[in-house]
């Protein structure tokens, strides 16, 4: 018999679906805060909750109420759509990345790390339409930084995504999990990777020092500049959404998926993993200054690619 239709619908919606990777994205960026402000002797969130814990959730909700403007020279069908797909592209990967169960995602296929990766790209564009429907010479100015930033990370980050995959002779998700619990969690066998996997998602997130798109001392808010309102808060939930989904994909990839050597839930080792994830890009995030646009694009072809493929000749040459 196949799945449960409704069982896979609950998945879907709640858990580990759609309201557990928004919860997820809202607490991880609470510790993120948390991490960042520390690191710089600073307290972070601190009065709405516990420990500031529901400040993410006031900001939402007060972005929600704010007055949601167009100007006159926005292009109303994308300025007002776009929103909503840059939210959906990263819940719609979550799905495939097993969180709760160390065998498989929500839903999954035989190359669903290929389609992963498509999707990657397609945010990328989708963003450079955000930013050519606001209309606002800034705004365009970031969508260009943007698509040069996110295309050019994708590459190299793209090769070593699937290294793993090359490695463990299947380009399924839960089958690289699978492999690595027979045998030794990817960040072991290919550190480079992980290394080149951590740095290129930083700049697909656009977090410091990788936030030339959304320079605000140089671009007011880049490509965000003209969304407001309902249409903000979807952009910024969309990023904090896409931190779990990258800090998933690495769990996955690298770390062995949520499985670990001690009886324990599955679910409770993906949450001490990703929170190990965010840790390493809040360290990395203190540590430098924004770069220059010619230093990110040095960055990704001169350093990062040939690196990338390096460590794709070491996966082929070593069986």
């Amino acid at each position: 018999m196949g799945p449960d239709p409704l069982e896979t619908i609950l998945q879907m919606m709640v858990f580990p679906g759609i309201a557990f990777v928004i919860a997820l994205s809202l607490f991880l960026q609470w510790l993120n805060r948390k991490f960042y402000a520390r690191l710089q002797n600073r307290y972070g969130p601190l009065h709405t909750g516990f420990a500031g814990i529901l400040q993410p959730i006031a900001d939402f909700i007060k972005l929600l109420a704010k007055e949601d403007i167009e100007m006159q020279f926005v292009y109303k069908v994308p300025f007002r759509l776009l929103p909503i797909l840059i939210l959906t592209i990263p819940l719609t990967a979550t799905m495939y990345i097993p969180m709760a169960d160390p065998f498989k995602g929500i839903v999954g296929f035989e190359g669903d790390l290929v389609f992963i990766l498509f999707l990657l790209t397609l945010y990328a564009v989708l963003v450079f339409l955000a930013a050519w429907s606001s209309g606002n010479p800034y705004s365009i100015l970031g969508g260009v930084r943007t698509a040069i930033q996110l295309l050019g990370y994708e590459i190299p980050l793209a090769i070593v995504l699937l290294a793993p995959g090359i490695k463990a002779k299947t380009l399924s998700i839960s089958g690289i999990v699978e492999w690595q619990g027979l045998n030794l969690p990817f960040i072991i066998i290919q550190p480079l990777g992980f290394v080149v996997a951590i740095i290129g998602f930083m700049a697909e997130l656009e977090i410091v020092p990788f936030d030339i798109p959304e320079a605000k001392t140089e671009l007011v808010a880049g490509w965000q500049t003209e969304f407001s309102g309902r249409k903000l808060a979807m952009i910024r939930l969309s990023k904090d959404v896409e931190v779990v989904f990258a800090s998933s994909l690495m769990v996955a990839l690298f770390l062995g998926g949520p499985s670990g050597p001690l009886p324990i839930p599955p679910i409770i080792w993906f949450l001490v993993k990703i929170v190990a994830i965010i840790f390493i890009m809040s360290n990395l995030r203190a540590l430098f200054a924004r770069f220059r646009i010619d230093q990110m694009i040095k960055g990704s072809w001169k350093l990062l690619l040939p690196i990338a493929l390096l460590q794709v000749a070491i996966v082929l040459l070593i069986p």
